[in-house]
């Protein structure tokens, strides 16, 4: 098992290393660094799930240079190949270059060149003219309706390293694939990782299983800390070691009979919001970060999860989900004796294929509701624990609804709500839920 860790690792590093646009095979891999063609697979199946190299259609497997977070809503035109089934005609060694936007070429020649920037994408049909003076301008060229172009501009590509990509796709279908694209990276970017909150240059302090109680007791005097994970001798996990699994214990008493095995863990990639969700559910103040191998990468306490998710949401939404659009036609109101409603009318978006509201639509709307009305009382992120919902009548589209929440206890770990959704008079849908607090465990 030592071994073929070490393997891994020397692999992953072996990729790390070589410059961006080299070939990689599983074959030269293994020859190289004399593993298994086995060992050598999955290594390089890592490498690409970490986005440390690329697999393309009669190319091979590439290196690829490690797309930031920060730059997760940039497309490079490697990925817009992909998007719209293009086939590369020139420019392939450019394939890994980001494009900053795209320009619908609808209109004269001499108008066009002054919307394309260096970084841009042309999208436009069979003009050979325009796909030549775009490349000059350091803009890749799409071109729609399956059409292709001269073998100058295609060797002009090759030249400037600039790709020109032909689509059987129509303009329109084009533009808005890769719209979409674009809008829904910037809903993953808004979406905080674990990644993102772990100091790159932080310092683990771990304890192994021959330690005793007094090597708890020197790295607590040392770090103030009183939880630490404990591994072995390659920095695998194999437990956590707290001060309550310490009570009772003898000065001598080694930590491998003491710690808690098999230890609830998070990955790089998890987000911040189902790390919080755990810590609140299993009541854990400290979680190690681990990578695939099981070796400690970093550990999160509740103290940092609860800052970055205060600090994200200060920060403005890049992208809205379907929660955010279905919610955002609802505004609030005071009704009768002060109790907090929310008005709004049925879309025909938020229908099932019988033309009556979907039964998803009014849990959100009622979920988001209740949210909502226990900001006003007690500020902090919930967690779902519990929703009864019962739908009473269908709502037809453009049906005007009223939501109203009531909560009927909140306590410093805990709330209950009970929400009612109205037509007039008429009450569709009711749920009563359970929600515990992220911020007060």
């Amino acid at each position: 098992m030592q071994e073929a860790a070490t393997k891994h690792e020397q692999i992953l590093k072996y990729i790390e290393s070589l410059k961006i646009g080299s070939k990689i095979s599983v074959r030269k891999v293994a020859e190289k660094l004399e593993v298994s063609e086995g060992t050598a697979y999955r290594a390089i199946k890592e490498a690409d799930n970490l986005g440390l190299v690329s697999t393309k259609e009669r190319v091979g497997t590439v290196r690829v240079e490690k797309k930031l977070r920060d730059n997760i809503d940039k497309l490079t035109f490697a990925e817009v190949v992909n998007m719209v089934d293009g086939e590369v005609l020139g420019g392939r060694n450019g394939l890994q270059k980001t494009l900053n936007k795209f320009v619908i070429g609808a209109m004269q020649q001499d108008a066009m060149m002054r919307y394309i920037d260096p970084g841009s994408l042309l999208i436009i049909g069979n003009r050979s003219r325009a796909h030549s003076n775009a490349l000059e301008q350091g803009a890749g060229v799409l071109i729609t309706g399956g059409f292709g172009t001269s073998d100058e501009v295609k060797k002009l590509a090759d030249q400037l390293e600039l790709p020109i990509i032909s689509s059987s796709y129509d303009t329109f279908t084009v533009a808005s694939m890769i719209n979409r694209a674009i809008y829904d990276r910037l809903i993953k970017k808004k979406i905080l990782l674990i990644e993102d909150i772990v100091p790159p240059d932080m310092k683990v302090e771990v304890l192994k299983g021959h330690h005793t109680l007094q090597d708890w007791q020197r790295l607590n005097e040392h770090t103030g800390h009183s939880r630490f994970p404990v591994v072995d001798d390659w920095n695998r996990l194999t437990g956590m070691i707290t001060s309550k699994d310490l009570i009772g214990a003898q000065s001598d008493q080694t930590l491998d009979k003491l710690m808690t095995r098999s230890p609830l863990t998070v990955a790089m990639n998890t987000s911040v919001a189902s790390a919080a969700h755990t810590m609140v559910w299993e009541g854990i103040d400290l979680l190690p970060v681990i990578d695939t191998g099981r070796k400690v990468l970093a550990v999160i306490s509740r103290k940092d999860v609860l800052k970055a998710m205060q600090q994200i949401q200060r920060q403005p939404q890049n992208g809205e989900t379907f929660e955010d659009l279905i919610w955002s036609g609802f505004e609030e109101e005071r009704g009768k004796e002060g109790q907090t409603v929310f008005r709004g009318a049925i879309t025909p978006q938020m229908t099932n294929q019988l033309g009556t509201v979907s039964e998803g639509v009014l849990t959100i709307l009622m979920k988001q509701a209740a949210y909502h009305v226990v900001q006003d009382v007690k500020k902090g992120d919930l967690v779902m624990d519990n929703m009864s919902s019962y739908f009473v009548k269908p709502v037809q589209i453009d049906s005007q609804i009223e939501i109203r929440p009531k909560i009927i206890e909140v306590s410093r770990k805990f709330g209950k709500i009970d929400v009612g959704i109205y037509n007039g008079q008429t009450l569709v849908a009711k749920a009563m839920m359970t929600a515990q607090f992220i911020d007060q465990v």
